[in-house]
């Protein structure tokens, strides 16, 4: 933490010397009790209360200026806050791969609770939009602050719903880019704060190369974070033939090392689930350093009334 006044911390010195000067009249009033020899009658006179009762008032109002102080000096730290305009595109793969069921119930639908998750977990202000591909790709959801369709897009995920078998990450990729550039009339020339999340569970088989694709996101200052999702005992069941379809991340790897991304690899839905909370942590936020002063004047406050309702309560008066 810094503090912006620093030089106003040495007012600590005069609660400090407040704190001493309590402790030096209560030990006062403990010699002049003693000398009182007529206990029977001290005790009608001052009766005994818990030694807490008769401290907590002046340590809530020391406290008190103690924080207030602190407050004073302006302190700072750093914080994330959102960015503007910032956008998040999902790029789910929905070839045939993602029907195995190496993962719990399979592969897609682990993939679209996941992907629901990670959306409901950004502040509301961030954009997000959703992209499906297999052998083409397709943007189901533009960008946009409109949860309620994002999870409707998400639900119509759903194998062939692009209508071309493959995967095409390139294409996934370029087509994220372009929701990304149509966000508002801002974006063609101030370009927004941008990721793309892409998960798959193959290489590159159709399409656009992922490289020239990844090549145009570096251009565009959008880092790709890819997930690899499967492992590499899959299969799916054609026609009572199971066709294996083992995990394939190297692509996935590429890409996002060439566009600065992350790259992650998930072989159960817990597993998918912590990735997207590790990537939901760092996309879209900034650093800053804001005046927190308000934390502990506010916190002073509620000492302060914390000692005055048990002054009253306890002795009838005001500390």
């Amino acid at each position: 933490m810094i503090w912006q006044s620093p030089v106003r911390l040495w007012l600590l010195l005069g609660v400090v010397a407040l704190a001493l000067a309590y402790l030096v009249a209560h030990r006062r009033r403990s010699r002049y009790a003693v000398r009182f020899t007529n206990l029977r009658l001290l005790d009608r006179v001052a009766p005994r209360r818990p030694t807490w009762r008769r401290h907590l008032p002046a340590g809530l109002f020391l406290a008190m200026l103690a924080l207030l102080v602190v407050g004073f000096a302006r302190p700072t730290a750093e914080v994330r806050v959102p960015r503007e305009r910032a956008t998040v595109m999902v790029a789910v793969d929905v070839s045939t791969s993602m029907l195995a069921g190496d993962v719990e119930p399979d592969r897609l639908s682990a993939a679209k609770s996941a992907a629901r998750r990670f959306a409901d977990g950004l502040p509301d202000e961030f954009n997000v939009g959703l992209v499906a591909f297999a052998g083409s790709a397709a943007v189901l959801v533009p960008p946009g602050t409109d949860r309620e369709a994002l999870h409707d897009g998400i639900e119509r995920l759903a194998e062939g719903a692009t209508g071309v078998q493959g995967t095409a990450i390139g294409e996934a990729i370029s087509t994220s880019l372009g929701a990304v550039k149509a966000l508002d009339d801002q974006a063609a020339t101030e370009p927004p704060p941008a990721r793309i999340i892409l998960l798959s569970d193959g290489a590159n088989t159709s399409g656009m190369d992922p490289m020239e694709a990844a090549a145009e996101a570096v251009a565009f200052d959008v880092p790709v974070h890819s997930i690899s999702f499967g492992t590499p005992s899959g299969f799916v069941d054609r026609g009572g033939r199971p066709i294996q379809v083992p995990v394939d991340g190297e692509t996935l790897r590429a890409v996002a090392e060439e566009t600065g991304g992350g790259f992650h690899e998930a072989g159960t839905s817990a597993e998918l689930r912590a990735v997207y909370d590790d990537i939901g942590s760092s996309v879209g936020w900034r650093t800053m350093r804001q005046d927190v002063s308000a934390r502990f004047i506010g916190l002073g406050l509620v000492f302060a009334m914390g000692a005055a309702v048990g002054s009253m309560r306890w002795f009838s008066r005001l500390p």
